[in-house]
């Protein structure tokens, strides 16, 4: 079967690989429609995060099931689904406490199991979920990215009527800017230093639009809240100024919840570090997308989102390719060639 494998820094290629088969009783293969890339995925191709060489790589996906194992009853051949990428212990202290998300062993299809960059992947029953009619292929593979949000805000204690800040309008963002609305914020701004990322922002109900190159977000946040704040500020960037810079935009006594992952050390001023503490800030920071029992509520929650509408995906995909443009599109998005939001392979194109 056609899939991209990564053999080491850089270096991702697309070559044929074993199809995958029913080992175990509870084994569920799928056939994979649209496979997108993630950030986590970028990081690991351009400095190298856990991974086995010559693994098949990828895990935000969605597809049909084509053959089940001898004790599998929730899913048959035929059937729509997406599906959870993580593996967890269930041995270590957290997975006993039903805290799945910080289990000691927690991984992901595409860096030690293969994965989803490939015409065919196998997975356990319980980490397949059905797909309803409403949500098509291309949406459903963005159910991870959007379990990892979900998970994010189940951290905090927003409520309705509750003003929120999303730094970084990637695709984390433009699903936290969806999710900070269905969790009932009022109002939420939108901050990225890139005018066709707030665009999407805007389009995907974000009332207020910031760029920092204009003016510091916080002075602009603080003109907008009557000098006050915001109730929560996510901070999707995973940049190592944002990772600062995000503390001086809540209300005394708001919350910070950290989604963006800054691959790099975070160096705080005094003046951005002093707002955790003079304002009593409560600070999360958010792993992951599972919880007990597993997968969690977040999957459940995003699906049913997605089929009523109110979690738009169609406006985050900027690019839809063959499996076999995944060499040349890693090396463009790593080196800045070209604007990208999210990318969408799909391996029955070749």
């Amino acid at each position: 079967m056609r899939s991209l494998k990564l053999y080491g820094k850089q270096d991702i290629r697309f070559e044929e690989a074993e199809k995958a088969v029913i080992t175990d009783t509870d084994d569920v293969i799928i056939k994979v429609k649209a496979v997108g890339i993630c950030g986590s995925d970028i990081s690991r191709y351009s400095k190298l995060g856990p991974y086995v060489e010559g693994m098949i790589f990828g895990h935000e996906f969605s597809g049909e099931v084509v053959e089940v194992g001898n004790n599998v009853t929730t899913v048959k051949p035929g059937d729509r689904v997406a599906a959870c990428p993580s593996f967890y212990c269930g041995e270590c202290e957290s997975c006993k406490k039903g805290e799945l998300a910080r289990c000691e062993k927690l991984t992901v299809i595409g860096a030690r199991h293969p994965g989803a960059y490939a015409e065919f992947v196998k997975l356990p029953e319980e980490n397949v979920l059905p797909l309803p009619d409403e949500v098509d292929f291309d949406s459903a593979a963005l159910v991870e990215p959007s379990a990892v949000v979900v998970h994010g805000f189940y951290r905090t204690t927003i409520r309705p009527g509750a003003e929120v800040a999303v730094m970084g309008c990637g695709n984390i963002g433009l699903l936290a800017v969806q999710w900070a609305k269905i969790f009932g914020a009022k109002k939420v701004y939108a901050i990225d230093i890139d005018p066709a990322k707030l665009s999407v922002a805007q389009e995907l109900g974000a009332d207020v639009l910031i760029n920092p190159l204009d003016k510091p977000a916080h002075e602009q946040i603080l003109e907008h809240t009557n000098g006050t704040g915001v109730d929560l500020a996510v901070e999707s960037a995973g940049s190592p100024i944002t990772s600062a810079q995000i503390f001086s935009l809540p209300k005394k006594g708001g919350e910070v919840v950290f989604m963006g992952i800054p691959y790099a050390d975070i160096n705080i001023e005094r003046f951005f570090f002093e707002k955790i503490v003079r304002n009593e800030l409560n600070v999360y920071g958010s792993w992951n997308a599972i919880s007990s029992p597993f997968p969690g509520r977040e999957w459940s929650t995003t699906i049913h989102y997605m089929a009523t509408g109110q979690l738009k995906i169609k406006p985050i995909i900027s690019h839809r390719l063959p499996l076999s443009a995944g060499p040349e599109t890693f090396d463009r998005i790593i080196n800045r060639k070209e604007s990208y939001r999210k990318v969408l392979f799909y391996p029955e194109q070749g």
